[in-house]
Order: C-alpha cells, then structure tokens, then sequence
C-alpha cells in the first residue's frame, strides 16, 4: 500500500507518503508549525515528500487527512485538497483525528498501556477531549470540557495527553507520572499510520466540528467575533 496524508488541522501544516510492502513501513514527511498560511505551503510540501519518496501520483491506493478538531480555516485547507485528489486520482479519501492521533503516539511511548485521556486546549477556558482504551479504540465521542469538569471526573488509571494534560493533573491533583506528552497537535506519522488500517467511507469526511465558529455573520455582511 502507499498513501499519501495530510495535516493542516492545527498550526502545524504536513504531509507525508507511508509506502507499506506487507512486511515493513517506510514513512517520508515533513513537516512544519506555520500557524497560518497551510493553503500557500501544504502544495509544495506534498510535493516535496512524493519526490523524496520516488511515488507517483498515480501509484497511490489512498489519501488520509486529519478532519479536526482545529482550526475552521486549517481543516478546510486540508480537506478540499484531499477530497480534490481523491476525485481527479479516483482513489478513497480516508479521515483520522487529530485525538486519535496523539492518543496512540502517546500510548506507544507510554510504558504501560493504561486508557488514555487526550486533552486539547480550545481556548475560552475550554477543551477538546476523548477517552481512547487502552488499544486506543475510542470510547465515547469527541467532546468540549473545561479542565475542571474534567479534573472532577477523572478516574485513578486513565493517563493524559495532548496540550491540556498538565493543566487537567494540576486540578484533579494527581502526580505528573500520568502525563504521557503535551502534543499541541497531531504526528503526520501517526496520521498516516491509522490512515492506513482506516475504514473506507461511502461519503467524503467530513470536518470534526466540536463547537461553532468564531467568527458569524453580522449586520450588512459584515463578520463580529463571538
């Protein structure tokens, strides 16, 4: 198998190629924390690593792209570029999420596996969360929290991961052990590593939305801030 993934959910804009022979994985990626500008950069660095990796377009069996939670501008960036590839190659387009992501380079780092709670800063004193087990199989939904709500409710095996981590174990009082990284955002490897055991899908992914926008339209057009 060889796939081609692409992350422009967060600050961090990347792209990879996994060629996979049934016995070894070989990954070429790069990546880099832009903050803006994924639309002018994500092109050239797609370009870079199907170079760098001898693969041609047409050789590719799929497309995998992180679907969020992030940033309303990253996420479309990422997702029309995927979903244009998959129509002009006709090859699937598959989602992973950046919570998944992190959650299993956290738990193969981690040196026993505990379920695992990825914590993300969403800013406005909130979070994006999801509980994985211990296989990183996701148990319940990506959801918004506050740090506090879930400081309460945490139970005393699930370990933390994600930017968040830190700030969910200084509230519910638990020793930084438990803390397996403060990941900002998602491993464009890990990204093509789930992308390759991920189910196809009949529709197009979507964007992981967990909350509305910042920005909604006014009066006479114009855009405020919430």
């Amino acid at each position: 198998m060889k796939l081609l993934a692409i992350d422009t959910a967060l600050s961090t804009c990347a792209a990879a190629v996994l060629t996979d022979d049934g016995g070894t994985s070989d990954i070429v990626s790069q990546c880099e924390d832009l903050g803006r500008g994924h639309a002018e950069r994500i092109m050239g660095m797609v370009a870079s690593v199907m170079t760098d990796s001898s693969t041609t377009f047409n050789s590719l069996d799929r497309i995998v792209v992180n679907v969020g939670p992030g940033s309303f501008t990253g996420l479309r960036v990422g997702l029309s570029i995927a979903r244009g590839f998959g129509l002009v190659l006709e090859k699937p387009v598959v989602s992973v999420t950046t919570l998944a992501a992190i959650a299993h380079e956290a738990l193969d780092a981690a040196p026993v596996r505990k379920p695992i709670l990825v914590v993300l800063d969403a800013r406005r004193d909130e979070v994006y969360c999801q509980n994985f087990d211990e296989t990183g199989a996701p148990i319940g939904e990506a959801r918004v929290s506050t740090v506090k709500d879930l400081a309460h409710s945490l139970d005393g095996e699930t370990i933390l991961a994600g930017s968040a981590a830190q700030a969910v174990a200084n509230a519910a009082g638990i020793d930084k052990s438990r803390v397996c990284n403060d990941a900002a955002a998602a491993s464009i490897d890990y990204i093509a590593k789930l992308g390759k055991g991920a189910k196809r899908q009949d529709k197009a992914p979507m964007p992981l939305y967990l909350r509305a926008p910042d920005a909604v339209p006014g009066e006479k057009g114009k855009v405020r801030r919430q």
